[in-house]
């Protein structure tokens, strides 16, 4: 008795099955199983490119950083540079006002943070000590009940075990100045790729999309300039959230008399930029601040500020205005952010949004085809046909009503044209 199958079953290539006597293998295994096991070892072989690209650039994040952080400023200050050009600016001239005045912009503010620190914080020593002596009296009269010689033994312990680890300190002190070596040479690349960036970056792109195949240029050309589109708008809209986040944790540590307000504003300013994770982690340092200054109140009196603004920025700003400008799941970004800080770190974390958010936009785009009708592009906007009436139905062919012949479709064509010309009046 042979076994039937289902009618929408694919037959193996060749001549039917079953017409030749012989058993095939394949009609054995279930179609969703097939499916399956094609979709699983294309995707396996996308995760294993994928991470061994990673593996790779991982060898040369001293030069990849650098660039995707002249990036993000370009997509920043560029339109500092277009209002310029529009003023009849010289383009190099209106790019070298735009990078010192950045540059000149950050290094003031670093000075005044700088200086507000070291006020700051030879203010808050004699709070530091005067915490040290309060540590020091619990341990003694507190449920420890320790004496000032196990003090001492427990701090010459700690001394000997720093000298016995010297090596491990002097080699870490090694890598550190290394790690600034490295810091230095990142900023001098990263400034020489911003001004790449903002004096030649058309020219650039079109080198890049010249590399791909002929076909495949106006749809990589196209989808390129949406994911730019969408970290320009992720990038700005970042920054307003940051601002908004600065202004109000650092305002609100001032009014309650937390020292290094404006420290801790910039401090809030910069870890924004890397979403959710860095407003914890700046939010907990306010905390501390005020704890170790001002008491238990003081501290948290900061928490519900730092509470308040964290709602702000959850409920209103990243909804609203974030998920707006990068149509990007909240969720999506929790994992983004911590997949990025487990692969590459603080690199990591600050990257993993904005490269979403292009990746969203190019995937969309290629997907939709959008290249086909990209103004930016040259393709010719998409025109809304006018409406029509529906043509009335045909009766089916039978006694009374004889097919239509060949000779009738030209009247039938001359009569849709007129139709369309006077809707189109």
């Amino acid at each position: 008795m042979n076994r039937s199958f289902p009618e929408n079953r694919p037959l193996p290539a060749g001549r039917s099955a079953g017409t030749d006597g012989r058993h095939h293998v394949r009609e054995d295994v279930p179609y969703a199983l097939r499916i399956s096991a094609a979709w699983a070892w294309r995707v396996g072989l996308i995760l294993v490119v994928g991470g061994l690209l990673v593996w790779l650039l991982s060898f040369v994040s001293l030069l990849i950083i650098p660039l995707m952080v002249a990036a993000l400023i370009s997509a920043l200050i560029s339109p500092v540079v277009r209002f310029l050009r529009k003023a009849k600016v010289p383009k190099s001239l209106a790019v070298a006002i735009t990078i010192l005045g950045f540059l000149g912009l950050i290094g003031g503010a670093l000075s005044l943070v700088g200086r507000q620190l070291y006020i700051g914080f030879s203010e808050l020593w004699d709070q530091v000590l005067q915490g040290i002596g309060q540590v020091q009296g619990w341990l003694t009269n507190g449920p420890l009940r320790l004496t000032n010689e196990q003090l001492n033994s427990y701090l010459n312990e700690a001394l000997q075990q720093l000298q016995s680890n010297s090596s491990a300190i002097f080699s870490s002190a090694l890598s550190v100045g290394s790690t600034a070596g490295h810091l230095f040479t990142g900023l001098l690349l990263t400034i020489f790729a911003l001004i790449f960036f903002l004096y030649d970056g058309e020219r650039i792109w079109r080198f890049i999309v010249g590399l791909l195949p002929k076909k495949a240029r106006a749809a990589g050309n196209g989808a390129g300039r949406k994911g730019w589109t969408s970290m320009v708008q992720y990038i700005r809209v970042q920054m307003f959230v940051a601002f908004v986040d600065a202004v109000g944790i650092g305002v609100g540590a001032a009014i309650i008399g937390v020292p290094l307000a404006l420290p801790l504003g910039v401090l809030v300013f910069l870890g924004s930029f890397i979403p959710i994770i860095g407003a914890l982690v700046t939010g907990f340092v306010a905390v501390l601040l005020a704890l170790v200054a001002n008491g238990w109140v003081n501290a948290l009196i900061m928490l519900a500020i730092v509470l308040g603004v964290q709602q702000l920025e959850g409920h209103v700003l990243q909804p609203l205005v974030m998920g707006k400008a990068v149509s990007l799941h909240p969720l999506a970004v929790v994992l983004a952010v911590a997949g990025g800080s487990m692969v590459a770190g603080i690199a990591g974390a600050l990257f993993a949004v904005p490269l979403l958010a292009i990746l969203n936009s190019v995937v969309k785009y290629i997907a939709g085809r959008g290249w086909e009708t990209d103004p930016a592009l040259g393709a010719p906007p998409p025109v809304e046909e006018p409406y029509m009436a529906p043509e009335p139905a045909l009766a089916s062919p039978g006694p009374g009503n004889p097919p239509e012949t060949s000779d009738q479709e030209p009247v039938r064509r001359r009569r849709v044209q007129l139709r369309r010309k006077e809707s189109d009046k």
